[in-house]
């Protein structure tokens, strides 16, 4: 049975509070708002573990992590696959970062991520690719939507210097 389920209207906004979480992840991991509070973090959600765009971008967050960390930043890939799948991705690339699993799509919800799509004519529910940039005071301080994976890990690693600063 197809997922008819939509995303209420969540337009969240630079300034807004971030929406509370709480997930498995990879390598036996929880993450979570709480855990993270006053904590600058990185939170960007993807369609699925090990295809393509999605194995470029986790990558380049990967390389970038030492940089991300030395600005004091944690870095967080959240998708609806499960934490078995993505344990297998995790493993395969060396993502040390976690990989979160929002299997019942509360958190891609709570995000207004999840998102009617659109390939070949056929409408599907789906992960639109966006990344969150959270300060340590639990507020988003910046939004990349519909985010094209070339540069991104760099604009990002730029706000997230510019943040920490």
């Amino acid at each position: 049975m197809a997922d008819t389920h939509t995303t209420p209207d969540v337009d969240l906004k630079e300034g807004d509070n971030a929406p509370d979480f709480q997930m498995d992840a990879s390598r036996g991991r929880t993450v979570s708002l709480a855990a993270l509070k006053g904590k600058p973090f990185v939170l960007y959600f993807y369609p699925k573990a090990d295809t393509p765009g999605c194995t470029k971008e986790a990558c380049g967050f990967s390389e970038a992590l030492g940089q991300f960390e030395g600005a004091g930043l944690t870095i967080i890939g959240v998708s609806r696959d499960p934490v078995k799948k993505l344990d297998k991705f995790s493993e395969k690339y060396d993502l040390t970062f976690p990989l979160a699993s929002d299997e019942a799509g509360r958190v891609t919800e709570a995000y207004g991520v999840w998102v009617e799509k659109s390939l070949y004519g056929k409408t599907y529910m789906g992960i639109d690719r966006t990344t969150f940039l959270i300060g340590a005071d639990g507020k988003i301080a910046r939004i990349w939507k519909k985010v094209k994976v070339p540069g991104h890990v760099d604009a990002v690693l730029e706000a997230a210097k510019n943040l920490a600063a």
